[in-house]
């Protein structure tokens, strides 16, 4: 049966727990916010078919991408709404178009991230988008493979380890079924989001009470605005290499129209600069065992970060996905879709996304920032403490740009000089 002593062994695909057939198994969240499984040993029979279906007992052999490419969707308000490139609801459409299912990442009405399924465009809109959140899978192999059977195509999109789980849990290869991970820098952990979004809206209800006046009382600034849209990765303000995490909501009032109520550049977001510093990944998420063509997904969907270096002609900032073809069936739906399409090669790409590194050092404060969570400290407030650069770090850091910056001057003085000494001693 599943045991779970050493957190960096569980992915949270919760294959275990719909695999079972004595639904003994059940997800806890633990103290930094993840799920994991835990037995009920009273009701198991010790089948061992939890342990089966874990991809992280059980990893095969990674396959080596067919072909890498530089994709742009051809409609442009897709791409736009998309997180860089417009792949997935190109993909999306063909499936369905073909009678099919999509599985995908959506917000709940707790703004967390569960997977669920679609039969319709209208239905796959909300899965577009980047969310750096760990999604619940739920539901979502057992009813994939309930759709399998059925003979509908399924496409189902998730992280590595998801895709992975899937794989698993299926135990054998459906020729109706596309699977597709993306580069995964790692999940945070949802119970530090929830924390940091309750935090954050406080924080915006209070901003609008001083903006109205401490002698003004207006009932609807006791509520908290209502938020209708979280993106991390908005490309409408900035572009796309400059990305945004932008809360958009609306107050009280029936007058007021949707509107911005938090955006910042996404390193200068308390949560996403958490993130991206490795202070809150999942355990399992440092030494990743499902990237890099382990999962087995038929595509490989991510960002092309770098193109404006290796071919600035396809670069408009508006977004250019990056693609990794690993089997012929995802070969053959891919070439059914009307992209814009370079051809690159995976020496390229490596180096310049982070997405493929299968290990993740964790922040050295990692301990000290849930010590400091689990006695009700704010979120951004650890966050800022500790990614403060220390005062004789910044004083160095300002030495070192001052001395270039004398250098580089005293080149262009030095430069012009020799070439006029050069010239008098021509003639």
């Amino acid at each position: 049966m599943i045991d779970i002593t050493d957190k960096q062994s569980c992915c949270g695909c919760s294959s275990c727990v719909q695999k079972c057939p004595r639904q003994c198994i059940s997800l806890y969240e633990d103290t930094e916010g993840f799920l994991y499984p835990v037995v009920d040993k009273g009701d198991c029979i010790d089948c061992g078919l939890c342990e089966k279906v874990c991809p992280l007992l059980h990893w095969g052999e990674a396959l080596v991408p067919m072909e890498v490419l530089a994709v742009k969707n051809k409609n442009q308000e897709e791409r736009i709404h998309s997180s860089s490139g417009g792949v997935f609801i190109a993909l999306s459409r063909q499936i369905i178009m073909d009678g099919g299912v999509v599985f995908g990442a959506v917000y709940d009405e707790n703004w967390e991230v569960r997977i669920t399924y679609s039969e319709t465009l209208d239905g796959v809109r909300p899965m577009m988008g980047s969310k750096y959140l760990q999604a619940r899978v739920e539901t979502g192999f057992a009813d994939a493979e309930r759709f399998l059977k059925q003979g509908r195509y399924v496409l189902f999109s998730g992280t590595p380890c998801q895709i992975a789980g899937l794989h698993k849990y299926l135990r054998k290869e459906y020729p109706n079924l596309l699977s597709v991970d993306f580069l995964c820098h790692g999940v945070p952990s949802p119970g530090v989001w929830r924390r940091y979004l309750k935090e954050t809206m406080g924080d915006l209800q209070s901003a609008r009470r001083a903006a109205a006046g401490k002698n003004t009382v207006f009932p609807s600034l006791n509520v908290m605005p209502t938020i209708v849209g979280i993106e991390f990765r908005d490309k409408t303000l900035h572009g796309w290499k400059k990305f945004s995490f932008v809360v958009r909501g609306r107050s009280a009032s029936k007058a007021d129209k949707n509107s911005v109520l938090l955006s910042d550049i996404h390193r200068e977001n308390p949560f996403m600069r958490g993130f991206l510093s490795n202070i809150y990944l999942r355990p399992s998420c440092y030494e990743c065992k499902c990237k890099n063509g382990v999962s087995h997904s038929d595509l490989t969907i991510a960002d092309f970060w770098g193109i404006d270096r290796l071919m600035p002609d396809f670069d408009d900032d508006k977004g250019v996905g990056l693609v990794l073809v690993n089997t012929v069936k995802g070969r053959q739906i891919f070439k059914r879709l009307s992209m814009d399409i370079c051809l690159s090669a995976l020496s390229d790409v490596v180096a310049l996304n982070g997405g493929f590194k299968e290990y993740r050092q964790p922040h050295p404060a990692r301990l000290v920032f849930f010590r400091r969570f689990a006695v009700g400290e704010t979120v951004e407030s650890i966050v800022e403490d500790i990614l403060r650069v220390p005062l004789w770090r910044r004083v160095m850091r300002n030495i070192k740009t001052f001395c270039k910056m004398i250098i580089n001057r005293k080149q262009l003085t030095i430069i012009p000089l020799f070439i006029r000494r050069s010239k008098k001693r021509d003639k």
